[in-house]
């Protein structure tokens, strides 16, 4: 198979959708998906996404060179900021490969593309989450160099809590 990666079009938009609802189901969650094509499209396109006037997410895509509109994978990132390191990183918030593409290579092409952006640009850190279940996932990620963060967990505020939460003033 043969692939090259290259930064989101706006014309992928409909197959990034179908690869985060690929995802979802992969991930035991396929009704969890709330994301519309317009949200996506805007938080990658439009310069106002964000108050600084530039896209809120960034994505890189694996595309088969033979058909350059056919997807094979995806990392859908933002950056993020270390007030310790004094300077930003990156979150990865999505990989996925399809699984017919998946054991070419795109997941560690995708995420060293990611590496060589912190690098150039002095990041300090490329950071994801991954589910505790998905082995096949933490296998790959311990093969690259990636290492566990096991003091920390995860915390979450969403829903009622959020909405109780930013409705109060103190």
């Amino acid at each position: 198979m043969d692939w090259q990666i290259r930064t989101v079009e706006p014309n992928d938009v409909a197959e990034v959708m179908a690869m985060i609802h690929e995802l979802a189901i992969y991930e035991r969650e396929p009704d969890a998906v709330k994301t519309t094509a317009a949200d996506l499209h805007r938080d990658l396109f439009v310069g106002d996404a964000t108050p600084h006037g530039s896209p809120a997410i960034y994505c890189d895509v694996a595309v088969s060179s033979d058909q350059p509109d056919q997807l094979l994978g995806m990392a859908l990132w933002f950056l993020s900021f270390s007030t310790w390191e004094g300077t930003h990183g990156i979150y990865l918030e999505d990989l996925y490969v399809r699984p017919a593409a998946r054991g070419e290579g795109i997941g560690k092409a995708l995420i060293a593309g990611l590496a060589r952006r912190c690098v150039a640009a002095g990041y300090a850190r490329l950071e994801w989450s991954v589910l505790d279940w998905n082995a096949s996932a933490i296998g790959f990620y311990r093969a690259i160099g990636a290492v566990g963060m096991d003091e920390w967990t995860v915390q979450r505020l969403t829903g009622p809590a959020l909405a109780t939460l930013g409705g109060s003033d103190r």
